[in-house]
C-alpha cells in the first residue's frame, strides 16, 4: 500500500518534523509547503490526502483551496476551527481541531487572571508606584464563590479542577447538560441566565460558532452580579465589544480579564480595539498568549499527529468540526 501523503502548510521546525515522522512512521510521506516553488506547490496540494495546518485562510490562497481534490482530512494545530474557510472547501473534507492541546496552561492563565482581579493586584501596584499605600481597601477571597464555566471541554474541565482546589463551586454549561466531572450544576446554553446570575466568576471557553457569536451582550451582562468577574480565553466575538465596555464603565465593581480580542493579528493582521478598554481600572488584558508556555507546540504537534494517525487507521478521531455550526 502506498504511503499516505501528508502536507504541512505552515512553517515547522526540524525537531517537529522529526516528531511527526516518529509518531506516524512508515504510514505516510510528508511534504512541507513553505519550502516549495509555486509549480511544485500546486501539484503537492492536488496530491495531498491530509493537511496539517495552523491558519488555513492565511496559508493557502482562495484558488489553492480548489486544488484539494484528494484531501480527506484537515487537521488543525489550533484548538479553534472558526478561522477555516469552509465555503472554499469540498463538503467531504473532514476538519478536526486540536481539542485539549492547550488546556492546562490556559486553565492556569484563567486562575491567574481571576486571582489578580480578585486581589486588585494591578491597581494596587500602580497606586504604590505613585506613593499611595492603601492598606484599607478590601480584596476578595475565592473560597465559597461560584464559577460559571461556559464551555466544559478540555479547557473548562482543567479550569474547574484548579478552581475547586481554591474552594470554588462549579456551575458549567456544555452541549449535552451531562458530565462525569464533580460540579454543583451542569446545563446547556438554555440555562445561561441561571448560570450567569449565580456566578461570581464567569469563564468563557466556548468555541466561536454561529450559535455563540455575540452570545454575551447587554442583556446577558445584566444578568450577572454587579461585582462579577468575567474571564474570556475563547474568542473575542463571543462577547459584544460595545456592550462589555459600557458595562465596565457603568459597573465599576464588575471586572473583566481578556486574553482574546475582537481584532487580532492571527485573523485580521493587526491588533486594535474600538473602545478604550485599557483606560478602565477594572480590565486586565493579555495578548492571546494563555496557551504559550515552553513545550506547548511539541504537545500540540503530538496531539495533532496522534489524531491523524487514528484517522489513517480508520479509528474515530477527536475534534471534528460540524460545518453547519460555522456557516
Amino acid at each position: 500500500m502506498d504511503a499516505h501523503h501528508i502536507v504541512i502548510t505552515y512553517r515547522i521546525a526540524e525537531e517537529k518534523r522529526t516528531l511527526l515522522k516518529e509518531l506516524i512512521g512508515g504510514m505516510a510521506r510528508f511534504s512541507y509547503l513553505i519550502d516549495m516553488p509555486p509549480g511544485l506547490r500546486q501539484q503537492t496540494l492536488i496530491d495531498a490526502e491530509v493537511l496539517l495546518s495552523w491558519n488555513l485562510s492565511r496559508e493557502l490562497g482562495p484558488s489553492e483551496l480548489g486544488l484539494l481534490e484528494n484531501v480527506r482530512l484537515i487537521q488543525l494545530l489550533s484548538a479553534g476551527a472558526d478561522a477555516v474557510p469552509y465555503t472554499g472547501l469540498r463538503d467531504s473534507i473532514i476538519i478536526a481541531s486540536n481539542v485539549g492541546a492547550y488546556a492546562e496552561p490556559m486553565a492556569e492563565h484563567v486562575l491567574a487572571m481571576t486571582l489578580a482581579l480578585s486581589k486588585n493586584l494591578l491597581p494596587e501596584h500602580h497606586r504604590l508606584a505613585k506613593g499611595e499605600f492603601d492598606q484599607k481597601t478590601l480584596n476578595r477571597v475565592l473560597r465559597g464563590s461560584v464559577c460559571g464555566i461556559l464551555g466544559f471541554g478540555g479547557i473548562g474541565k482543567a479550569t474547574a479542577r484548579l478552581m475547586r482546589a481554591c474552594g470554588v463551586r462549579i456551575h458549567a454549561v456544555n452541549t449535552t447538560g451531562r458530565t462525569d466531572e464533580p460540579v454543583e450544576f451542569i446545563g446547556t446554553l438554555r440555562d445561561l441566565e441561571q448560570v450567569l446570575s449565580a456566578s461570581d466568576i464567569v469563564v468563557i471557553s466556548l468555541p466561536l460558532m454561529q450559535a455563540t457569536r455575540g452570545l454575551i451582550g447587554k442583556r446577558e451582562l445584566g444578568w450577572m452580579k454587579p461585582d462579577a468577574i468575567l474571564i474570556n480565553v475563547a474568542r473575542g466575538d463571543i462577547v459584544d465589544e460595545g456592550a462589555l465596555y459600557e458595562h465596565l464603565t457603568t459597573h465599576p465593581g464588575f471586572k473583566a480579564g481578556m486574553d482574546v480580542w475582537w481584532v487580532e493579528p492571527f485573523t485580521h493582521g493587526e491588533f486594535r480595539t474600538n473602545y478604550p478598554f485599557f483606560s478602565r481600572p477594572n480590565v486586565l488584558g493579555s495578548p492571546h498568549n494563555s496557551a504559550l508556555v515552553p513545550g506547548i507546540t511539541e504537545e500540540a504537534t503530538r496531539r495533532a499527529a496522534e489524531n491523524v494517525k487514528r484517522f489513517l487507521n480508520g479509528e474515530p478521531i477527536a475534534g471534528v468540526a460540524r460545518r453547519k455550526d460555522y456557516l
